[in-house]
């Protein structure tokens, strides 16, 4: 079984007496032999368990591991994917390994690259700096901020981005509550008070995380916004563990999760 973060909030933008259950799954970087489709679904037969409203995808579908994995063809990783089930739907973002592995759009830098026309077959929206009306909440994404590998510097990134908030957020036209949907954490310092969550994925939580030494994150502000529940002015981000694996195959106190939020209920940590 997959290891469930829990957490109950009341985001202080969010309507009292408004209930809502999000699951999200972060950076599954399929691949074979560790995260193969059959991997894929049995994951998602654990989501559905957990009966939620909607279900938030945070990017970084495609494979993480280049020199010890094989990479699992879009259409079976999406296929896996599509037995999600949410009465709001499932809704995702790309991450910037979605970018990396796509050669027409590390070449252009202009999708839709490969994992969204995946996602899109497969009945999933996916969300590049837009936002939707969905029941009696906005949801919004943007698009990636580290889409050009080569400019990729760990925690440092100096390339282009295609992430514009300013954009994403204009598109919202009335007070319903608002959850935003990144694949990079990095913007936070961003994100109005207006939104009531974000949720973002990418750090792996560090992936390998050893007693005395730094967290190595991918995040140009370390440990910031590594993982977990950050408030910062009053504005409240979830950050996943994710799944899978980025660069090694090895995952060392920081083990994959499916992250379940409560909204609307008394701050505490299950």
């Amino acid at each position: 079984m997959t290891k469930i973060a829990r957490y109950r909030l009341s985001p202080r933008a969010w309507p009292r007496g408004l209930k809502l259950r999000i699951v999200a799954l972060s950076d599954i970087h399929a691949d074979w032999p560790w995260m193969t489709p059959a991997r894929i679904g049995r994951i998602c037969a654990e989501a559905n368990a957990l009966a939620p409203d909607i279900v938030l995808l945070l990017g970084d579908f495609v494979h993480g591991v280049r020199r010890w994995a094989r990479p699992v063809p879009t259409g079976e990783w999406a296929a896996a994917l599509a037995t999600l089930r949410a009465p709001l739907g499932i809704h995702a973002v790309l991450g910037n390994h979605d970018w990396w592995e796509d050669e027409e759009g590390q070449r252009t830098l202009k999708g839709p690259v490969e994992a969204r026309r995946a996602l899109e077959t497969a009945g999933i929206s996916v969300y590049e700096n837009d936002a939707r009306k969905i029941g009696e909440l906005w949801l919004a994404g943007v698009a990636d901020q580290r889409p050009l590998e080569r400019f990729d510097r760990g925690q440092h990134y100096d390339g282009p981005s295609l992430a514009d908030l300013p954009k994403t957020l204009a598109q919202v036209t009335d007070d319903a509550p608002l959850i935003l949907m990144l694949h990079e954490p990095d913007i936070f310092p961003d994100v109005p008070p207006r939104v009531a969550l974000t949720l973002a994925g990418h750090t792996h939580a560090g992936q390998i995380r050893l007693p005395f030494l730094p967290l190595a994150t991918s995040s140009r502000f370390g440990e910031r916004y590594a993982y977990g529940h950050i408030r910062e002015e009053g504005r409240d981000m979830i950050v996943s563990a994710g799944l899978g694996f980025s660069d090694l195959p090895l995952r060392i106190n920081a083990p994959p999760e499916i992250v379940m939020v409560e909204l609307g209920e008394a701050d505490a940590g299950w």
